[in-house]
């Protein structure tokens, strides 16, 4: 088959920054390469027209148009048939697209169009209880509707966008995946007392509950280290630098104990996430977080949130520990328990990759993407 995506965002030196919306199309065509299948990547929203291949994968890199008025409607159109004259010209079999902010509202494209729910902007600010702006969900209502097919990364992500956008057509679920090959564990000691956070510096990633537990966690134990990764993001209700708020609320001790590394490039952040003795990932809002399956299949001793979709990845206390972010105090006793109990810590990694290795391999979801691209 000749499979292509479309996405804002992808893992490549060429693009913009990326996120796990783009590692998870990039797991998965590296490994349908593998497989004997074509693969085509369309990255709209770029800085520059570009198109090259790369171990396999055919790259459109499409530059972002401005346009004077109905700029939404003139740039969808301009994507549409760009990528319709690649689809005749190459003989693309199916395209798979995100439902962010609904970029296939208004195209009709000459194959098969899937659409997968990483999450949207209207599932997103329904999780984080903030207002949305109405062409945001009109655009993605209306891709959704349009759609041949679809898919989402968790049943939780499913039924919760079926139920904002009223959608009657029938949902697969397959889940995101990871490469257990180059997320192994390292074999070296974690450092004792280090606690790691990764991922963008942002509200919603609850960040800023994390200040708070960490608070309680300082004053029990005055050794732990917080290390936190990532790329600091405004904050969407104030418009202040997260990581400004998120020291606000540290007392002055713990604020000695906060290490802050920046975005980190994929090799330096497996070197942090192998360092730490810890894991904290306290979201209130994902769909299926690569973060979380990156560190499982690390085997890490990780706390989670335990919100919708972490029931779907974590098995509560054995995989790992999972707790409401805002139970600042029982987080922290979780937290300091791996810490103070090294082979708890230890046997939680193990499970964690057990599972990873079972349910969320690139491997096993590969297989099940191919399934679902034959039927179709």
């Amino acid at each position: 088959m000749h499979i292509a995506y479309l996405t804002p965002e992808y893992p490549h030196s060429n693009s913009s920054p990326s996120g796990g919306l783009g590692t998870s199309i990039k797991n998965l065509a590296e490994q349908l390469v593998k497989k004997d299948h074509k693969i085509s990547v369309f990255i709209y929203g770029q800085e520059k027209d570009l198109v090259f291949e790369e171990e396999g994968i055919k790259f459109h890199f499409i530059k972002q148009l401005n346009f004077d008025f109905f700029g939404w409607y003139r740039y969808r159109k301009y994507l549409e048939f760009y990528i319709n004259k690649v689809i005749q010209e190459e003989q693309i079999d199916i395209l798979e697209a995100p439902d962010w902010t609904g970029i296939t509202a208004f195209m009709k494209l000459k194959c098969p169009l899937v659409i997968k729910m990483h999450g949207s902007d209207s599932y997103f600010c329904r999780l984080e209880g903030r207002p949305q702006k109405k062409k945001n969900f009109w655009f993605e209502k209306l891709a959704l509707k349009k759609a041949d097919h679809l898919l989402s990364v968790s049943r939780f992500t499913a039924n919760k966008t079926r139920k904002i956008f009223k959608l009657k057509k029938e949902i697969k679920v397959i889940h995101n995946s990871v490469d257990v090959e180059t997320f192994t564990p390292s074999g070296e000691e974690p450092v004792p007392d280090t606690i790691l956070y990764f991922g963008s510096i942002i509200r919603k990633k609850g960040v800023l509950e994390l200040a708070e537990i960490f608070n309680i966690i300082n004053k029990k134990n005055p050794n732990a280290r917080l290390i936190m990764a990532g790329r600091d993001v405004p904050d969407i209700r104030t418009g202040q630098s997260t990581r400004a708020l998120f020291e606000e609320i540290l007392e002055k001790k713990s604020l000695e104990n906060v290490s802050w590394l920046g975005s980190l490039p994929y090799e330096k952040i497996k070197a942090e996430i192998s360092k730490a003795s810890v894991i904290v990932l306290p979201s209130f809002a994902e769909a299926l977080p690569m973060t979380w399956l990156e560190a499982m299949a690390m085997e890490k001793a990780m706390v989670t949130s335990d919100i919708g979709w972490a029931k779907e990845m974590m098995i509560a206390g054995k995989t790992g520990f999972t707790v409401y972010p805002k139970k600042h105090a029982a987080y922290a006793e979780k937290v300091l328990k791996l810490l103070s109990n090294r082979e708890l810590a230890e046997q939680m990694g193990l499970a964690a990759r057990k599972r990873v290795l079972e349910n969320f391999s690139t491997g096993v979801i590969v297989d099940e993407h191919v399934r679902f691209y034959k039927e179709i």
